[in-house]
């Protein structure tokens, strides 16, 4: 199987590389990732600025294209120009972080998945959840064990798969839960501060909300230990209240 792997933490991020060597072991890899942090980007995409790409080695052997843009980017690249379109499998990750509950909307990991969607190949995007030292061997177990098993068929078009690994040793995972984006979310506040040269800024700070209680939640299933398998789409149309708007506005 041909894979593209991208991430939204760097192309030398350790996550990326655990990834890859896991996978490379029997496929096909090819890295076209950032070429620093793009964290937090959401879907951006580079228009109006040229993307400078160049080859990345370490210790003298390539692991990849390295991409001044933003992970969205990255994919474009690497399926139209580095790889002809010739991909069965797009993984965004391994993120430094779990991507639950509104976190996928600012997530550049995610987004590099819900990119290879739109274009129409099978994608997931993979998390650890822990900032302090992830367990990224724990990921890439993970992720290898989806890229061979998960029943990538089932997928409709235009969607791809948000998974969350628990920081724990793989053999003390529990399992697999097949969940849904919870209500987990921020409650942001901003903190005024000074620079040397007394000019205010500010620096965003937030407490997780956490109350969501369906036994289907994603961060529920990762606190419970089991790996969090969340189907995501790109369309948002709030379905219910579209044919609820349709049925009452007749003017």
């Amino acid at each position: 199987m041909r894979i593209l792997v991208t991430n939204d933490d760097g192309i030398t991020a350790p996550g990326l590389r655990e990834l890859v060597n896991t996978l490379s072991e029997k496929h096909e890899v090819l890295v076209v990732a950032p070429s620093q942090e793009a964290s937090a980007t959401g879907h951006a995409i580079t228009i109006r600025l040229p993307i400078w790409v160049k080859e990345m080695k370490i210790d003298d052997k390539f692991l990849g294209y390295s991409v001044m843009g933003t992970p969205a980017d990255c994919v474009k690249l690497g399926l139209d120009v580095f790889s002809k379109g010739k991909v069965d499998l797009i993984l965004s990750g391994i993120n430094r972080g779990p991507n639950l509950g509104t976190d996928i909307i600012y997530s550049g990991t995610v987004s590099g998945a819900l990119e290879g969607a739109l274009q129409g190949v099978p994608s997931m995007a993979i998390s650890m959840c822990d900032f302090d030292d992830p367990k990224y061997e724990t990921g890439a177990k993970v992720a290898e064990k989806l890229v061979d098993e998960f029943p990538w068929e089932l997928l409709p078009e235009f969607c791809a798969i948000n998974v969350n690994v628990p920081d724990l040793p793989y053999e003390e995972i529990k399992g697999f839960r097949v969940t849904r984006q919870s209500r987990r979310r921020y409650r942001d506040y901003f903190e005024a501060r000074r620079d040397p040269y007394g000019n205010t800024y500010y620096w965003m700070l937030g407490d997780v909300i956490e109350d969501d209680t369906s036994p289907d939640s994603d961060y529920l299933a990762v606190k419970e230990g089991y790996v969090s398998i969340t189907p995501i789409t790109i369309f948002l149309t709030a379905e219910d209240v579209y044919k609820e708007l349709k049925r009452r506005m007749k003017w």
